[in-house]
């Protein structure tokens, strides 16, 4: 049984109990004499409760998804009145065989009562109608809410499913150039990718992660791109405060690759890349700025793959709790991401 359906169970239960009370009080008003009938009074309230509950119900399972919500309202009409008629004289009936016309004589004003206890009857039966209505709504709006979080996590393991290779063919890239050259150094590249791999592999599939496994899986990258690398290239990387927090995995890292795919060549000697990660108790704040190369056809690339995946990524995980900031310049290329502590 869902939680839902358990709620739903307990608000009924609870409802009819506090009207049988209320019923056993309204009754108890209109005895006369010094002393009350609680045998009268109690199965009096008992027959006014289960034919409240009778009409309500077959109301509420039958005809409002029979014919109601199908729109058939003049059936509707038609199909409640009968039943409303059919079971005030079983309840009539009940009542005369129970208690005779004893019953009826204790009530000076009979007509006024039975009027306001029809008028009672039928706000109680439309009162349970409505419940109806809002459970229906309660559980589309629950069923609703289950597609979007399956959605957007579908989304979500697509988008992460684009990282991975992204940053493969970056590291292949950086291997194979290794390869051409005769360097020493693949051995240690292949290593370091390894190492990486398990990370994508096991640790990247939850949805969030120790904020530290992600910057070690930062370092892991800087040591692969510091190794391809001839020369040595200005590069800075501070790490600021507590990395307690967690994080949704492979979004700092796109745009470390971006700057070193687009700041970084063996070829200039005015390359450079700052980055700075800072937690405090309230945010994590990501800067980081690097050289253009080619301003032109750094330009001209636009959006690539890496940045659309990434601010897609952000909204779905964090949406309405982050702040991207990129500033393209004519020969450098900056970006601040904010994002709140939990």
């Amino acid at each position: 049984m869902t939680l839902h359906r358990k709620r739903e169970i307990l608000i009924h239960t609870t409802f009819w109990a506090v009207y049988l009370s209320f019923i056993i009080t309204h009754i108890t008003s209109y005895q006369t004499g010094p002393q009350i009938h609680w045998d009268r009074v109690l199965l009096a309230s008992l027959i006014s409760v289960l034919y409240l509950i009778v009409l309500s119900y077959l109301n509420y399972v039958y005809l409002i998804p029979g014919f109601l919500l199908r729109k058939k309202i003049g059936a509707f009409i038609i199909a409640f009145v009968a039943c409303f008629a059919v079971l005030t004289l079983v309840r009539t009936g009940v009542e005369t065989l129970a208690f005779g016309k004893s019953w009826e004589t204790q009530s000076p004003a009979r007509t006024q009562i039975i009027i306001q206890s029809t008028i009672s009857d039928l706000f109680i039966v439309l009162f349970i109608g409505l419940l109806r209505f809002a459970s229906d709504w309660v559980e589309l709006d629950t069923h609703r809410r289950q597609l979007e979080t399956e959605k957007l996590n579908a989304e979500l393991k697509f988008l992460k499913a684009q990282v991975n290779p992204h940053f493969l063919f970056n590291t292949l890239n950086n291997l194979y150039y290794l390869s051409t050259i005769k360097s020493d150094t693949a051995p240690l590249v292949i290593s370091k990718l390894s190492e990486v791999m398990r990370y994508m592999i096991y640790d990247s599939n939850h949805e969030q992660i120790e904020l530290a496994k992600e910057i070690e899986y930062m370092q892991h990258y800087i040591d692969l791109e510091r190794l391809r690398l001839r020369d040595g290239v200005p590069l800075k990387f501070q790490v600021i405060g507590k990395t307690d927090m967690l994080i949704s995995p492979l979004i700092l890292i796109t745009f470390l690759e971006n700057a070193f795919k687009h700041g970084i060549s063996n070829g200039s000697d005015r390359c450079w890349i700052n980055a700075r990660l800072e937690v405090d108790n309230t945010q994590l704040v990501y800067t980081i700025e690097n050289s253009k190369v080619n301003p032109v056809s750094y330009t001209a690339l636009g959006e690539g793959i890496g940045l659309k995946n990434v601010k897609r990524r952000l909204d779905l995980s964090y949406p309405g709790k982050h702040l991207l900031d990129i500033d393209d310049r004519e020969d450098s290329y900056s970006v601040i991401l904010k994002i709140e502590r939990p």
